[in-house]
């Protein structure tokens, strides 16, 4: 039990440290009364001081920009995840955000146990793949890219053809475009979700596995982020394959994210309280659209502030 202390009270402190820090980064977002704001984590779960680092600016950012929801594409915990391996990997490190009443909702990676999907502070209420509608015409889907099979294909079909919701926010581990070197896109599970995703007019798609973070180029219509470095870093790993937007292959980092309206505006944020990106993204084609339309999804980075 002393050891569990001693991380809780590193983690107080690291966000206490922290504050003045992100007090002087600059979020560009609306930052809108009403609007949805929301984080994007992924492959957080070392318990190491990375991971640490990573947690205290976000918990930090919070200050300024009070998301209200957090995203964790996979590989949440690595190696065990009996209960101190929770409360070392994921309770201690966002203790200054969970003691705020943020939710967390989590996706499973290759390293994760199945079991995670039974831990509550998971949110996932014990299924490999759910939704939910934190806001009217705001939907997420969840997905476990480790098995994609029938019935979960068939689910997702069946939820996007259902939504209704004006966006729809699809999270998972493995990237179905990724420029990385290491793991790259996953053409497999394109072929399987893709056709789907531009059928239902799916906006966003948020991943890790790749230790980078990456902003496609729209494909298809839609936007596709990589966000696997929010603990560990595969330096110099992206390489020039033609779909970048942007990349950054030097850093830990997370993402922040508001809708407002039909646009989403977004901001990635280094361990070291740097903005790697920002930009907005609209809405993509309405339900129903035919395949062959103009894409609606438009992206429009900002210049990061130095």
């Amino acid at each position: 039990m002393g050891t569990l202390r001693h991380f809780r009270l590193a983690a107080l402190l690291a966000a206490s440290l922290a504050a003045s820090v992100v007090a002087a980064q600059d979020l560009t977002l609306p930052k809108k009364p009403g609007s949805l704001k929301f984080a994007v984590i992924g492959d957080t779960g070392t318990g190491d001081s990375n991971q640490y680092r990573v947690a205290k600016v976000l918990a930090t950012s919070r200050q300024a920009f009070p998301f209200e929801l957090v995203v964790m594409v996979g590989d949440n915990l690595y190696g065990t995840d009996n209960a101190g391996g929770f409360e070392r990997k994921f309770e201690a490190p966002y203790k200054p955000v969970l003691d705020a009443g943020v939710k967390f909702y989590a996706a499973l990676g290759n390293h994760d146990s199945p079991n995670q999907r039974l831990y509550k502070p998971f949110n996932m209420n014990g299924q490999r793949f759910y939704t939910f509608k934190p806001k009217d015409g705001v939907r997420f889907f969840a997905l476990d890219s480790n098995y994609m099979d029938p019935e979960q294909l068939q689910w997702l079909e069946k939820e996007l053809k259902a939504s209704g919701s004006d966006w729809k926010i699809a999270f998972f581990h493995h990237p179905l475009y990724s420029s990385a070197e290491r793991h790259g896109s996953d053409t497999a599970l394109k072929d399987q979700l893709e056709p789907l995703f531009v059928k239902y007019s799916v906006d966003l798609v948020l991943t890790g596995h790749d230790h980078v973070y990456e902003r496609t180029k729209p494909q298809k219509g839609i936007q596709y982020f990589v966000v696997g470095n929010s603990a560990k870093l595969r330096k110099g790993d992206l390489e020039n394959i033609g779909i970048t937007a942007k990349g950054f292959d030097t850093g830990l980092g997370f993402m922040l994210a508001e809708i407002d309206g039909d646009q989403v505006h977004f901001q990635v944020i280094s361990d070291q309280s740097k903005t790697i990106d920002a930009g907005t993204v609209l809405r993509n084609r309405q339900p129903n659209a035919p395949a062959s339309a103009p894409p609606a999804t438009v992206t429009v980075p900002k210049q990061p502030k130095k």
